[in-house]
């Protein structure tokens, strides 16, 4: 039988076998690199203090352990810097060491478990996926996200409530990139911002350069893109949730989110049939693949790209929150 846990006392109660080291089955198919700090027996009577709680063991049978996490969400490293907890394990279930890598992946559902891990990072911390997820784990983020299909409940989820209709009063959102890969000149634009928006019940959206020189060139040539549903990227027929439709980038809508700049006609290659695929991997993160697929119909298609890092930027809707009020 497993460990008996109380929340509400923060005790765990063990079982006889524990107690008896002789009898413990050295075969537990827990790997030991997950126990960071073994259990302690704590004799009956004795009481230990802690910063915030006392436990008191009864019969011997209640136990008390400590880990980074009763204290603070991160580590101090030896330069001074805060290694957050919750990020460094998305990071490392993406690159797992070979040594803790599940036997039997067919056992559980690798992207319900990312999941999982990104919606325990605290929405104003996400954007540090962006820096720590390296241009490898932004591919293998897209690996993973493609198990979700085979969980029903899992594949309804969306990482935007806007594109859900969660929230009728959002109707923008921006977003955080980060790109991995790709021929030149693309190769040289690691990061960039995404916008959507709603207007007429549709989705569109917009990339925005970070650069100085980017983002004057997405003012003066703005690369508009339509949001719709599909299942399926054209040129692998690999699942997926979405396509960002880029056209010719003349967008048949009239209002613009205030700032935007008019639409203009799209310069090559964004007006060779180029279509963003995207995955929803977790809460306020997708990760896509931009194809450039051709007009003519001879054309091979061909990535623009590596795999590309969306992260939600909340607080861009929370100052945008503040100024309404």
């Amino acid at each position: 039988m497993a460990a008996k846990i109380s929340a509400s006392s923060s005790i765990i109660t063990i079982n006889n076998h524990l107690q008896n080291p002789q009898k413990f089955n050295i075969n537990s198919s827990i790997f030991p690199q997950f126990i960071k700090n073994p259990l302690q027996i704590i004799p009956k009577g004795v009481r230990i203090s802690s910063n915030k709680r006392t436990i008191e063991a009864v019969n011997g049978e209640k136990i008390y352990t400590t880990t980074a996490w009763d204290e603070k969400p991160y580590e101090i490293l030896p330069n001074g810097k805060k290694l957050y907890l919750d990020e460094q394990d998305v990071v490392t279930y993406l690159n797992p060491p070979k040594n803790l890598i599940p036997l039997d992946p067919s056992s559980y559902n690798p992207a319900s478990y990312l999941w999982k891990k990104i919606s325990e990072i605290p929405e104003e911390r996400r954007h540090r996926l962006l820096y720590l997820v390296n241009s490898r784990l932004i591919s293998a983020a897209w690996e993973v996200a493609g198990t979700r299909y085979d969980n029903a409940k899992l594949a309804k989820l969306s990482s935007s409530s806007l594109l859900t209709g969660e929230n009728d009063a959002l109707s923008l959102e921006f977003w955080n990139c980060r790109k991995s890969g790709g021929p030149m000149p693309f190769a040289l634009i690691r990061y960039l911002q995404k916008a959507l928006f709603k207007t007429n019940g549709k989705v569109y959206g917009r990339l925005i350069g970070c650069s100085t020189l980017a983002r004057f060139a997405t003012s003066f040539s703005p690369l508009y893109f339509t949001v719709k549903e599909v299942h399926e990227v054209m040129p692998t027929e690999q699942p997926c949730d979405l396509a960002y439709e880029f056209g010719d980038g003349l967008l048949d809508i009239q209002d613009y989110p205030d700032g935007f700049p008019k639409p203009a006609k799209h310069r090559w290659p964004f007006n060779d049939q180029v279509v963003i695929y995207v995955r929803h991997v977790g809460p306020g993160v997708m990760v896509g693949q931009a194809w450039q697929e051709g007009i003519a119909l001879e054309q091979v298609p061909r990535k623009l790209c590596g795999e590309i890092l969306m992260v939600k930027d909340y607080s861009a809707y929370s100052a945008e929150s503040a100024d309404d009020h």
